[in-house]
């Protein structure tokens, strides 16, 4: 924040990093309401003495407060003891821009389900009125996001922002209950009060007044080989969002941007343009803005008063409504078409008559909050990007001082008097939640005009800006965007001339390094930043052969940082899976790892992140969502397996899905119920390494005419198997399924439905009666398989089928070997009908066990129905080929052992994840 000291205090005040701006200073003159506050060492907080009439908790100790009689901050809430009052640590609210490091925006996004706290007024949050954001812990009420600083996790080196050492970044509250402190082992969380502080990278928790003594350094916990390191990770971002960096979906941000503001300290609702003040309640309320942009934006405050309020009170008041901690006699209230008050006023006449008081007539009730001129004013001039050990200097500017005198003051306090001041600049920064601001300033602007500006535009922004000194240097621009939708197949140079043709790109800053052309996709590398918005934004807007193009922001992985053990994860999330646990297990996983590590596949499918991990040497893969899903990262994989330094990395499964076949033989389960995320990852962590087959199914149908001659009716088409391929009966049901499911989408959101369609499908084709193996011919390893009188066809992979059912059976067959899914066979199995398949889904049959071979050819003389991994279609009469697809692939099966239990020292500690906690499951 620009926190700025007026000339009034000595020069050699001096403050520490998180000291109120207020600190050193002395009020000229004491309002009469403030006379019976409280002070305390922890900064910005305002206690006042008040009587409890419901059951109450102490925000310092999380005990009961027994008795009547408690101490509560009247700007954030924070309630406590009478014997907590000197021990209190946690600073308040209005001073959260204070204790920034580096400003990072955050990602808002709608709030979980369960109960958390805000992080601005301490209450409990409730209803739909709040949001969460998606990378970090912080929970907060819609009216409170706005005043809300950019102190979300940094995530990524940002340009050539290098990062030397990796702090702990803490956040208060919203930990589990019984969360130990890692300094006095005492229960440090509770689920009745904002209360505790957590490191959001290593999970470490700890009291207020104990996580000073932790070292500052963060080791990133049990999750740290897993982790992808912020300081591995660099991202041109500039105009870019954070949303738009970490791929979110800005679902919730017009919401936010429209949402009025309104104080939640008012006991009842007060309609918009009414002034309410009744003689019983001795109450007034007065709508207040902070500055020309709240008016501009209807933005405002209610403040209730008392009933005999002096100016100097009513300026306090509307300080507090807005966050802002500095000292009340250097602001005033206007009213258009009224003069300022004076500190005899008094707006309300519902008391006693004062003989020295002035009553004022027609109160308005619409206020602006002004701060008054100054002639000089002490700022603080932050160093952090120069890497030296001060903060900030305190730099005193009057009203001559321009930007290049404080620069050259900055340097001589910094001990560079040396250096020239033309190679530095001073940057503003505002620290928006939403978004991080820049704005290099020019050497001969005036300062304390520049600060008198930011306050008429907003008193709040300036209480969340700051000003840095930064070396002026040109650094090499590289913005990395993906472009997906594209023609498939393409050439290099084809790729060029559609790009120039929807997108009219400049040859001279764009330049294409890597071609997908099996996904219609390419890479682009830009060194201009303005060409790479417009080239972002252009392309979600434009359509190339009828096909929407997707455009993502790909950051760069400084693969050579990375430690020698580590082994990242790759986290693939199909948010359509599973109702709503697909989307709280994507917000789960960007909490517990680096947000960059995680990606939606409703937003450009796998290629992104394999793209994205494509020079890293070692790295495993997590695939949340159904069989499908699954096969869906297969494929890519397989495709563009050749372009990655790490061509088959281990892939792990968290089911989604309906059968989750695949995910049921390693281990993962029969589908996700809840699982603690962080559990979920160790348990990735200590999965073994398995092998499976995969395999290649050619499609080449033909139509034989009476003479024996075959005409090709479509042109041949390759897919790849993972699980199983059924022709007759059972893709059929599926085929049902599949239309059902797109006729009303919204319904097919839990495995219980989904299961209860496939029963009522079952039960239609009881009657049916198909002759398969009149339609087909099969021949294993070139060998003619004679067909019974059966309706389905089967070929497994895996010894799961259906939903988990053992279609080839457990008994002893000397004519086959034993099934394994890395034997290189495939197993052919029929089913005479439905009730055959029901008999085998409970356990009272198997399949008719036809043969066992590598290498299988099909001819079909009618169209059937077909399914391969659950993907159905009807295929059109002829041949289908099915072969061995290339090496095996490596998939990680979870260990039979209980986990390990996380390690009680302060690296290794993880009490519980924070994940089980949040709106996750």
């Amino acid at each position: 924040m620009a926190d700025s000291a007026r000339a009034k205090q000595e020069n050699s005040i001096t403050e520490s990093p998180h000291a109120s701006p207020l600190s050193g200073r002395k009020r000229a003159q004491q309002s009469p309401g403030s006379r019976s506050r409280y002070s305390v060492s922890a900064p910005g907080h305002c206690f006042r003495k008040v009587t409890l009439t419901k059951p109450t908790f102490c925000h310092n100790c999380s005990d009961f407060i027994w008795g009547i009689i408690g101490f509560i901050c009247e700007v954030c809430n924070f309630m406590c003891h009478e014997k907590c009052l000197k021990t209190v640590r946690t600073v308040c609210s209005c001073m959260a821009p204070t204790l920034v490091r580096v400003p990072v925006a955050h990602c808002f996004g709608p709030a979980g389900p369960k109960k958390k706290f805000c992080c601005v007024c301490r209450k409990h949050l409730e209803g739909n009125a709040s949001v969460r954001c998606e990378v970090c812990e912080l929970h907060a009420h819609s009216d409170c996001a706005m005043f809300t600083c950019g102190d979300c996790r940094v995530c990524h080196q940002d340009g050539n922002q290098d990062i030397d050492k990796f702090l702990h970044h803490w956040r208060e509250g919203n930990i589990p209950p019984g969360s130990r402190c890692e300094v006095c082992r005492h229960t440090c969380g509770s689920s009745d009060v904002l209360v505790g502080m957590r490191c959001e990278w290593c999970g470490v928790t700890t009291h207020a007044a104990c996580y000073v003594a932790v070292s500052p350094e963060c080791a990133l916990g049990r999750l740290r080989n897993m982790l992808l390191p912020p300081m591995c990770v660099r991202v041109c971002s500039r105009n870019f969002s954070k949303m738009h960096c970490y791929r979110i979906s800005e679902r919730c941000q017009n919401e936010l941007d429209n949402s009025d503001e309104v104080d939640a300290q008012i006991p009842a609702p007060v309609k918009e343009g009414q002034l309410a003040t009744t003689p019983d309640s001795g109450k007034q309320v007065l709508k207040v803005f902070d500055g020309d942009d709240a008016v501009k934006r209807n933005n405002f405050r209610l403040v209730s008063i008392p009933r005999l309020t002096k100016k100097e009170e009513v300026v306090e008041s509307a300080l507090r409504a807005f966050y802002i901690p500095d000292d009340p006699m250097d602001f005033e209230l206007q009213c258009n078409g009224q003069p300022c008050l004076r500190s005899e006023d008094i707006l309300n006449r519902n008391g006693s008559l004062n003989e020295k008081a002035v009553f004022k007539e027609n109160v308005s009730e619409v206020w602006l909050l002004r701060s008054k001129p100054q002639d000089t004013e002490v700022l603080k001039i932050y160093s952090g990007w120069l890497k030296v050990t001060a903060p900030f200097v305190l730099i005193s500017v009057s009203r001559n001082s321009t930007v290049d005198s404080v620069i050259k003051e900055v340097l001589s306090q910094l001990g560079r008097k040396d250096d020239e001041p033309s190679g530095f600049n001073l940057m503003e920064v505002f620290m928006g939640s939403k978004q991080i601001q820049r704005q290099v300033l020019t050497g001969q602007e005036l300062l304390l005009d520049k600060l008198q500006e930011i306050r008429k535009i907003s008193l709040r922004q300036m209480n969340q800006t700051r000003f840095y000194v930064v070396e002026s240097r040109n650094r090499a621009v590289q913005v990395n965007l993906l472009l997906e939708g594209l023609p498939v197949q393409q050439t290099k140079e084809e790729y060029v001339d559609l790009l120039q043709e929807h997108l009219a790109i400049k040859s001279h800053v764009v330049t294409i390094s890597h071609v997908y052309g099996s996904q219609g996709a390419v890479a682009l590398e830009i060194s201009c930043f303005s060409e790479a918005e417009r080239i972002y934004m252009l392309a979600k807007d434009t359509s190339v052969n009828n096909k929407q193009l997707v455009s993502l922001i790909i950051p760069e992985i400084m693969h050579k940082k990375f430690p020698k053990c580590g082994s990242p994860l790759l986290v693939f999330v199909n948010p359509k899976s599973g109702g709503l646990k697909g989307l709280e297990l994507l917000h789960s996983f960007r909490k517990l790892l680096n947000p960059h590590q995680v990606f939606d596949m409703s937003n450009g499918g796998p290629l992104p992140g394999l793209h994205m991990f494509r020079d890293v040497l070692h790295f495993r893969v997590l695939v949340c969502g159904g069989d499908g899903t699954v096969g869906w990262v297969l494929g890519v994989l397989e495709a563009i397996r050749h372009k990655l330094a790490c061509p088959e990395p281990p892939i792990g499964i968290v089911p989604l899905g309906t059968g989750n076949d695949l995910s049921r033989v390693l281990r993962w389960g029969a589908g996700y119920s809840g699982e603690d995320p962080h559990h979920i990852l160790l348990s990735v962590e200590e999965a073994e390494e398995v092998q499976m087959d995969r395999w290649t199914i050619l499609l080449d149908a033909q139509e034989i005419t009476e003479d024996g001659k075959e005409n090709c009716l479509e042109p041949p088409k390759i897919v790849q198997m993972n699980n199983y391929f059924g022709l007759g009966i059972d893709a059929e049901l599926s085929l049902d399924f599949h239309h059902a499911r797109e006729e009303e989408p919204g319904k097919f959101n839990s495995r219980f439905h989904n299961k209860g369609v496939y029963l009522k499908a079952g039960l239609q084709k009881l009657s049916h009666t198909r002759n398969l193996h009149r339609d087909l011919k099969l021949q294993v390893d070139k060998q003619d398989v004679e067909l019974p009188s059966i309706e389905g066809l089967i070929f497994l992979n895996i010894p799961s089928w259906g939903s988990g059912a053992d279609l080839w059976g457990s008994e002893g067959d000397s004519r086959f070997e034993k099934p394994r899914m890395d034997d290189g066979l495939l197993e052919v199995v029929g089913v005479t009908g439905v009730v055959h398949m029901g008999q085998v889904q409970s356990g009272m049959r198997s399949g008719i066990r036809l043969a066992q071979g590598n290498y299988v050819r099909i001819t079909a003389t009618k169209p059937l129905p077909v399914q391969v991994d659950g993907e159905p279609w009807i295929q059109a009469p002829g041949h289908m080929v099915i072969s061995a697809a290339g090496p095996k692939m490596r998939m990680l099966r979870k260990s039979k052992h209980k986990q390990k239990k996380p390690s009680t020292s302060l690296k290794e500690g993880r009490s519980e994840s924070p994940s089980s906690s949040d709106g996750g499951p």
